[in-house]
């Protein structure tokens, strides 16, 4: 028999005890929906639980259902929903997604010389888009690995060659994993910072493409071959200083997509639309890729991020601009060739 049809009739099984024996027999029941929800989340990302496991993964479901309900009670722009990680509890996401607490150090309070002078000064374009450009590499997706700092930095290297080589998004791919298992400075899945990573790349000689390092979502031994390598750069700058996002903003149109680090605590349920300050702390544990801004549903910030194009929207995320939102604007960076 079909999986599928068999999960069909253990939920239709499930759904008639559970009422039977607690006796929730009206259509409205609270229960009723999140199972329901349960079942619709089940079959649009094809998940499949073991008798083991079900009601235990239908209990979370249940606990995150109702955490989203609180955290949309107190969200201007209702931004929170059911997506592919609400079977996992939040301490579950966190070691698989995120990275700890601290790690992340807020580095643009460094020295001035050491952040990006814009080449554009004064007005910014009202919207900028990068992907409009061909800057921009598609959606990637790091798995249940601690990389997103080393994926960050390979997006804007990526972003970066484009750029000064007038190459296509298309012809370009890099690795990673390099970074993961060559990295001696950062812990591979463990987590690390960007600032380690670009100055790995730069002792390193550069980046292998994807094809010929490619990535598995886990730590492995170093196999890098310098003579294999499609892209290097010569530093790395911030974009900003004290979290100054005007700067970033002129830096991001000036130069390319910024690498960025942000609290993302509460990405977990992020399900479309503007996520305000007040929706994410600013305890940095997860890198991504800033790609632009725009101003239709206010001003925002167009963030690429490393879950797949089946989380957000198509994979991005919409900060608002101005509140220094998931503390967005307090470790940008970006390679220079």
């Amino acid at each position: 028999m079909d999986k599928r049809l068999v999960l069909l009739v253990v939920l239709g099984i499930c759904l008639v005890s559970c009422f039977s024996l607690t006796g929730l027999d009206k259509p409205n029941n609270k229960e009723v929906k999140y199972f329901t929800s349960f079942v619709n989340f089940i079959q649009k990302y094809n998940k499949q639980y073991d008798a083991a496991t079900f009601e235990a993964k239908y209990n979370i479901f249940k606990e995150n259902y109702q955490r989203i309900e609180q955290l949309n009670a107190k969200s201007p722009n209702k931004v929170f929903g059911v997506t592919k990680f609400a079977d996992m509890t939040p301490e579950e996401f966190r070691k698989a997604y995120l990275m700890p607490k601290g790690l992340l150090k807020k580095s643009t309070k460094g020295r001035v010389e050491d952040v990006l002078v814009p080449k554009l000064q004064g007005e910014v374009p009202d919207t900028f888009d990068w992907r409009q450009k061909g800057a921009v590499t598609p959606v990637k997706n790091q798995g249940q690995c601690g990389s997103c700092w080393a994926f960050s930095v390979t997006e804007n290297v990526e972003s970066v060659w484009i750029i000064s080589s007038n190459a296509s998004a298309n012809d370009i791919d890099l690795s990673p994993q390099q970074i993961i298992d060559c990295d001696n400075q950062d812990g591979g899945c463990d987590g690390g910072d960007t600032p380690t990573a670009y100055e790995y790349i730069i002792k390193a000689g550069g980046l292998e493409s994807e094809k010929s390092y490619p990535y598995h979502a886990r730590d492995s031994s170093c196999k890098f071959k310098s003579n294999l390598v499609v892209a290097k750069i010569s530093t790395y700058k911030y974009a900003t200083q004290n979290s100054d996002e005007k700067t970033m903003q002129q830096n991001l149109v000036s130069w390319a997509p910024l690498s960025i680090c942000v609290d993302a605590s509460s990405w977990q349920w992020y399900d479309g639309g503007v996520m305000s300050s007040s929706d994410c702390g600013d305890d940095l544990d997860h890198c991504t890729q800033m790609i632009g801004y725009a101003n239709d549903k206010g001003k925002y910030w167009i963030v690429r991020n490393s879950w797949g194009m089946d989380w957000g929207v198509n994979g991005y995320i919409y900060l608002a601009m101005g509140g220094d939102t998931c503390g967005c604007a307090d470790e940008a960076t970006t390679a220079v060739v």
